[in-house]
């Protein structure tokens, strides 16, 4: 791991790149951690702040519309550039919206630029790969989390300290808009533009199996964040200091796994990889709903977070060198499997808990998460970055 991490933060061209993903991290800490300070300042309730926060991932589907024609005429390395201090500036306003609609305009264009820098960043990092012959995708995941981790440490602190979350976004973005403007001509080198088309292709049934893994895995990232610590509490009947063991366990082994991710990819490849990922998931959620001990419950998260780690690395790696489709359309159409399992995941198992309980629910995510291995052992996408082209051409047109 610290040689891994020594030689990503030796390339500073990779680091650059990188730090972009912390930046993601950084803000939706601070953002999270404002939600009830803003629901309690606009007069939200739990139901119409749910709906309110379902404006982002439409803003994100507007992207996947928008991605083809974007990036045919926009280079990768002027959007990073120019789209992360964007999305710090947005991210001030957000916080610190004044009313309903503010903040509804905000959510919908942070969905957006969102997914339109991780077009830019996942597209411009698989070329790099290539290039440099050499993975450090799952590394560039890994900052996210270790940027999420980072900026709930730093929430607690200002808390503490009286700031007010609409002051904290505000030293946290312009010091990350600091941080991107000394990056900037890392970035903006990479000046060839990373789509030629102007529509998106419908997917083939091999791609759908890689975008219904990415919507299994981030299913379950969004169930163990919303449900764990509801779980702990009136299934385990923890105590409240224990509550949010199970998400913690969870972060921390999701965020090992991904800084240490490239080595062990390179080595077993990226089938393996998804393949034993989702089976050490499913492990986990079994042994999260079938022994119910609060030890064992921590343990199975983190199961769970060290086999969803380095999947999504993996998919988005796969998904911008399918044959016969470009790196925007492959991440497009992967990623929607994404945003569908994190929109609608949690609000299932909410569903299901509602009229068969939660251990119920869980289990869920157990036949899920079996289904993701059977889909990834049956997938000709998922080789090894070091492996040749796959054979498969895209010619299982659905119409």
């Amino acid at each position: 791991m610290i040689k891994n991490i020594s030689s990503f933060i030796q390339n500073k061209a990779i680091l650059a790149l990188g730090f972009l993903y912390a930046t993601n991290g950084l803000l939706l800490g601070i953002f999270f951690a404002s939600l009830p300070g803003i629901k309690q300042r606009l007069g939200f309730n739990d139901g119409s702040l749910g709906l309110s926060l379902f404006l982002s991932p439409v803003g994100a589907i507007t992207g996947m519309l928008l991605s083809t024609r974007i990036f045919s005429k926009i280079p990768a390395g002027k959007w990073m550039s120019a789209g992360y201090i964007s999305l710090c500036f947005l991210m001030m306003i957000q916080v610190n919206s004044v009313n309903r609609p503010m903040l509804w305009v905000c959510l919908y264009l942070y969905g957006l630029i969102s997914f339109l820098n991780g077009v830019s960043v996942n597209t411009t990092i698989n070329k790099m790969e290539k290039s440099q012959g050499k993975l450090f995708m799952s590394t560039c995941h890994g900052m996210y989390s270790l940027g999420g981790a980072v900026s709930t440490g730093l929430a607690a602190l200002f808390f503490s300290l009286h700031l007010v979350s609409g002051w904290q976004i505000v030293v946290v973005a312009i010091l990350i808009v600091f941080v991107l403007m000394e990056n900037r001509k890392y970035l903006l080198v990479h000046r060839e533009l990373i789509h030629s088309r102007s529509g998106i292709k419908l997917p083939s049934f091999t791609i759908l199996g890689i975008s219904f893994i990415c919507l299994v895995t981030f299913m379950a990232e969004g169930c163990v964040a919303d449900w764990s610590a509801i779980y702990f509490k009136e299934v385990l009947h923890s105590p409240a200091a224990f509550m949010g063991l199970g998400y913690t366990g969870f972060a921390i082994a999701m965020t090992f796994g991904r800084l240490n991710g490239d080595n062990i990819i390179a080595r077993a490849g990226g089938k393996r990889i998804v393949i034993f990922g989702s089976l050490l998931a499913a492990a986990g959620f079994t042994l999260v709903v079938f022994v119910p001990y609060i030890s064992a419950a921590i343990i199975g998260y983190i199961l769970v977070g060290l086999g969803c780690s380095c999947i999504v690395p993996v998919l988005f790696t796969a998904s911008a060198n399918i044959p016969g489709v470009s790196m925007v359309e492959g991440y497009a159409m992967v990623t929607t499997g994404g945003l569908i399992g994190f929109l609608t995941g949690p609000s299932v198992i909410g569903f299901v808990s509602q009229n068969s309980g939660l251990p119920k629910a869980l289990s869920l995510l157990i036949l899920m998460a079996l289904l993701a291995a059977v889909a990834a052992w049956r997938n000709k996408f998922l080789v090894n970055i070091k492996n040749a082209e796959p054979a498969l051409e895209y010619d299982e047109q659905i119409y």
